[in-house]
């Protein structure tokens, strides 16, 4: 059989989905989109206009008012960029008050109902990796093949440190663990899309995997699926 023409990786936050989609999406000549950035640039315009985290009617009506597009290397001629209304907001996406503050407005329902609907218009152009953390259960319940990667608190902690130190931050290790621990619970126990593996979803504990392994697992799934 072919390999499927869009893929779901979900996953809780620091698992790998985003290293390992867009791995996997530049060996099948697939676009990546990274669904946890579009919750992110929401965030960051929500921040920058001084719409507060409580304010739900404000944040479903800026959500709504914003378009998103992900570009990919090749249209761009280099790393993938996130537009909120044509503005590049890439680099903005990852600073700390976005990261404590992107579960808080992502389990706005009418929030996440408006990223819901323009990730699905980018999977019907298909050849499509999508990653998140309801793409199998909410988004593409249909996608042709569901994957979900687990991996330790821990191990997800020094990923995001590793990242975090990278780019000149200055959390410390338990920071970023306690906002790990925090997002978790945020993002399991929302009402609205909680995180949880589809039941036909593949569990992978990326764990004692190095990327290049996850990805060569997915795909040598994806070509028996």
């Amino acid at each position: 059989m072919s390999i499927p023409s869009v893929i779901a990786i979900d996953g809780p936050v620091a698992s790998g989905k985003t290293t390992v989609g867009l791995a996997l999406a530049e060996r099948l000549g697939y676009r990546l989109v990274d669904t946890g950035a579009m919750y992110r640039a929401v965030t960051h315009l929500a921040l920058s206009k001084g719409v507060p985290h409580d304010d739900v009617a404000a944040l479903a009506a800026l959500a709504e008012a914003t378009h998103i597009d992900i570009v990919s290397a090749r249209e761009r001629g280099g790393p993938q960029r996130v537009l909120a209304n044509g503005v590049d907001v890439t680099d903005h996406l990852r600073t700390p008050e976005v990261e404590s503050a992107v579960s808080i407005v992502s389990k706005v329902a009418r929030v996440r109902d408006a990223m819901v609907e323009q990730q699905r218009r980018m999977a019907d152009e298909g050849r499509t990796v999508m990653v998140g953390r309801d793409i199998g259960t909410v988004v593409l319940r249909a996608a042709g093949m569901k994957v979900f990667l687990v991996a330790s608190v821990e191990e997800r902690a020094k990923r995001r440190f590793a990242e975090v130190m990278a780019k000149g931050g200055r959390q410390t290790l338990d920071a970023v663990r306690e906002n790990l621990a925090m997002r978790d619970k945020l993002d399991s126990e929302r009402e609205v899309s909680p995180l949880r593996p589809a039941e036909d979803a593949i569990r992978i504990d990326t764990d004692p995997l190095t990327i290049e392994q996850v990805v060569e697992r997915i795909l040598r799934l994806a070509r028996e699926w």
